[in-house]
């Protein structure tokens, strides 16, 4: 049996803030397992959030500087992580980090995640390994998503996983092998619309549901992620926040009208009776979970808390693990590369 404890860091497009987890995985009978030891995040503050927003606007030179930055930041963070839950870094093969994505752009044949993986090593003087993305977009594929190879292997009995983050993904079994995609934007959205009314986020889902649906925002969102395989931020800035800010409805029927796009085109992806995992922020959307099971009439499992908040770091805690062990951990069949192909570079 072969085993390995890995720290996994997510950074996401919603800007939830900095998610953790120290993670166990084994391989034993031809199947891995997995265990989430320790888990936390780490908010991002208000300076950190505006920096983030707002960096692809910046220089060169302060892009980079953002870059190293935050790879500090991840470091200091993962240390005090280490402190907090009392682990032994003899105990630690690595740390494997998804980065915050700034740009994706992969028909231009670029991706690109800060967080520099050489100053978080510095940073902890622990092997890690970053930049998932880019090999895959370098042998033409989209670079995302990552997280199928994940759900295959350590999520076996669940025909689709859905995760409702800053952008709805899913991946889907076929054939005994997978196929996936980003299928809409969720909490971008939803939670750029509450500020409007100074609040972080639609508690269950609670704003949403008093709302009415509006036909031409509706029509607006469905078209525009009518032929889509994987968002960037590009799409929802350049387009999605102007039209949002040009439309004179109220906040709760706009998160209204987000729900119902959401959940059909959720719809369009899975059939009735088929097993559906849901993960990520939007599984405590209560409201959007109604209309998700009213659409697809699937089987629907909401896990613990833990697995909701933390899957995705799992998963590259995962795609950490394959990479030591020079396995594919990103497939063609979901991104449309090549080949299939090993992402990541270690610093050690």
């Amino acid at each position: 049996m072969m085993t390995f404890h890995i720290i996994g860091l997510m950074s996401g497009t919603s800007l939830d803030g900095l998610d953790i987890a120290y993670c166990k995985f084994s391989f034993e009978n031809e199947k891995w397992n997995y265990k989430i030891l320790a888990s936390k995040t780490y908010d991002y503050s208000s300076i950190w959030k505006n920096r983030l927003q707002n960096v692809e606007n910046e220089s060169a030179l302060d892009f980079i500087k953002t870059d190293t930055e935050l790879g500090i930041y991840f470091g200091k963070k993962t240390n005090d992580f280490i402190t907090h839950f009392n682990i032994s870094k003899d105990n630690i093969d690595a740390i494997s980090s998804h980065g915050h994505t700034i740009f994706h752009q992969p028909k231009l044949g670029f991706t690109t995640q800060i967080g520099s993986g050489a100053q978080i090593f510095s940073t902890t003087n622990i092997r890690t390994i970053n930049d998932f993305r880019s090999i895959d977009v370098a042998l033409k594929g989209q670079g995302a998503p990552l997280v199928p190879i994940g759900d295959l292997l350590l999520f076996r009995k669940y025909e689709h996983c859905l995760n409702l983050g800053g952008i709805a993904n899913i991946s889907t079994k076929n054939k005994g092998g997978m196929i996936a995609k980003d299928i809409t934007y969720a909490n971008m959205i939803g939670n750029f619309l509450c500020l409007e009314l100074n609040i972080p986020y639609d508690d269950k889902g609670l704003i949403a549901k008093s709302g009415n649906i509006d036909t031409e925002l509706l029509l607006f969102f469905n078209n525009l992620t009518k032929k889509t395989k994987s968002l960037g931020k590009e799409l929802f800035t350049e387009i999605i926040v102007p039209r949002l800010n040009s439309t004179k409805i109220s906040t709760a029927d706009k998160l209204c009208t987000l729900a119902h796009h959401l959940a059909s085109k959720i719809s369009k992806n899975v059939k009735a009776e088929e097993d559906l995992l849901i993960t990520g922020g939007g599984a405590y959307n209560d409201f959007w979970v109604t209309l998700i099971k009213e659409k697809t009439r699937a089987n629907i499992t909401i896990p613990n808390k833990t697995t909701i908040e933390f899957k995705e770091a799992l998963i590259f805690a995962f795609l950490g693990v394959l990479k030591l062990q020079n396995k594919v951990n990103c497939l063609k069949s979901v991104t449309g590369a090549t080949r299939d192909n090993i992402g990541g570079v270690i610093y050690e």
